[in-house]
């Protein structure tokens, strides 16, 4: 499965709404097996930010994804300094706040935060499964 399609097939569908969490977890879920219904519910409450602009939903649904790929401690560090380094930030707020100073849309903004989550959860888990 490519999970960076799917990620961006979710992220794009309208109806139901898949949040940043949720387009960034459930391919990996589904890749796994485990149900996509229930993964929605699990990530709901963690787009924008957990509801009010603190880390961004394409990490929490990240770090959901790499607790299901078995990853250490240091991985999910290594994650979290690997997103910040590639797009500036961790929060929500603030990568919004920057995407708008560059003029950039909100939602190509979240597109990217949604597959820039999903190559770092694929790097870091290449071989582990």
């Amino acid at each position: 499965m490519d999970l960076k399609k799917r990620a961006e097939e979710l992220h794009h569908t309208p109806e139901p709404h898949y949040n940043c969490a949720q387009a960034t977890l459930i391919p990996f879920a589904e890749e796994q097996g485990l149900d996509a219904q229930t993964m929605y519910r699990l990530a709901a409450q963690f787009g924008s930010g957990m509801r009010r602009g603190s880390v961004c939903g394409a990490v929490t649904g990240g770090l959901m994804a790499l607790g299901l790929q078995g990853a250490d401690n240091h991985t999910a560090a290594e994650f979290q300094r690997l997103f910040k380094e590639r797009v500036g930030a961790l929060d929500c707020a603030q990568l919004l706040q920057n995407a708008k100073e560059r003029g950039e849309e909100r939602g190509a903004h979240c597109d990217r935060m949604v597959l820039t989550a999903v190559e770092l959860v694929e790097e870091l888990t290449s071989g582990k499964n």
